[in-house]
């Protein structure tokens, strides 16, 4: 029996390229750069399956195809609003995602861009970098405590939680989220973290606000003009969720204005494109999409992939169907 063909839309790391190698009659796209539409639909035709990233867009029109032969789309990463679950579904084909193995990499980023916003380590290494330092003083670049501080966390997810453990459990912050969705009692108790009844209580109150949100319209600008007016002038927002669920415009503006004291990007809406109002604003670190960029994690991503194709061709259900 031939191997099932599957094609990989980015590189993935080599060893889990290899195992796919060996167990399927794979196409890697060796530019690593996206795929145009026009060849992510064509692919629905010629392959089994096909393993899109969140750099690919496959939108209703891509999947708007007649007896594809593809069956599976296996992503590679947690998040999946880059594909139209819906449109899929209306193509019979499957799709899955991979949950869980980069929840502790992506929550060390969202500290990270905390610690990095408070106390404007970005600012200072570019002056490091330009030779402009001239030496410590008492007033220079002077910075926020986040140490017992208020963490506020939107989305109380894996990933939202691991986040809430880092802030409580080495910062001594306390912990307030809001959640659409019912959070188990044990699971809150974790970090002692106070439920809000609303995205705008958590607004009001923390002194950093952590996104942990999923993409998609259904959260599209979720912080936007009237919503950063709500925090604190001192505050601090990260998002390590998806760029869209930050109006950017509003947010450029907020920093400019001192509306509140910084911000720490991962995200981007239309990545890799970012809009330019926000590189006109010091008190803003922007990293290029680095939550799961570690060797270990990247590696567990392909392989959680790899677990759902085995299990789809074997006749199983895959373990991360999302559609």
């Amino acid at each position: 029996m031939s191997k099932p063909k599957v094609l990989v839309t980015r590189r993935w790391p080599e060893a889990v390229e290899a195992k796919l190698k060996e167990l399927y009659d794979v196409t890697l796209n060796e530019s690593d750069t996206p795929m145009t539409g026009a060849a992510m639909r064509q692919a629905l035709l010629d392959y089994d399956a096909v393993c899109p990233t969140v750099s690919d867009k496959v939108d209703a029109a891509v999947l708007d195809v007649t007896n594809p032969r593809c069956k599976i789309m296996g992503s590679y990463g947690v998040g999946y609003s880059h594909i139209d679950t819906e449109a899929a579904k209306k193509a019979g084909i499957v799709v899955t995602n991979t949950p869980e193995v980069l929840s502790d990499c992506t929550a060390d980023l969202a500290i990270t861009l905390m610690l990095m916003a408070a106390r404007r380590a970005g600012e200072g290494e570019r002056e490091v970098r330009a030779g402009q330092w001239t030496g410590w003083r008492p007033t220079h670049m002077i910075g926020t405590k986040v140490s017992g501080g208020v963490f506020g966390v939107l989305g109380f997810g894996r990933i939202g939680r691991e986040a809430a453990k880092r802030a409580h459990g080495g910062f001594g912050m306390k912990v307030i989220y809001f959640d659409p969705f019912p959070v188990k009692p044990e699971l809150a108790a974790e970090t002692k973290a106070e439920k809000r009844d609303t995205i705008e209580e958590v607004l009001r109150e923390a002194d950093v606000v952590s996104l942990h949100m999923p993409g998609g319209k259904e959260n599209y600008h979720l912080i936007n003009a009237e919503r950063l007016k709500l925090m604190k002038p001192t505050a601090i927002l990260v998002n390590t969720a998806r760029g869209e669920v930050v109006d950017a415009k509003a947010l450029s503006a907020a920093l400019k204005a001192g509306t509140i004291k910084g911000a720490g990007l991962d995200v981007f809406e239309g990545e890799p494109k970012i809009d330019p109002s926000l590189f006109e604003c010091e008190n803003a670190v922007l990293l290029p999409h680095l939550g799961s960029a570690t060797q270990s994690t990247r590696e567990a991503m392909g392989w959680r992939v790899l677990e759902n194709l085995q299990a789809f061709f074997a006749g199983q259900p895959p373990r991360d169907r999302v559609a």
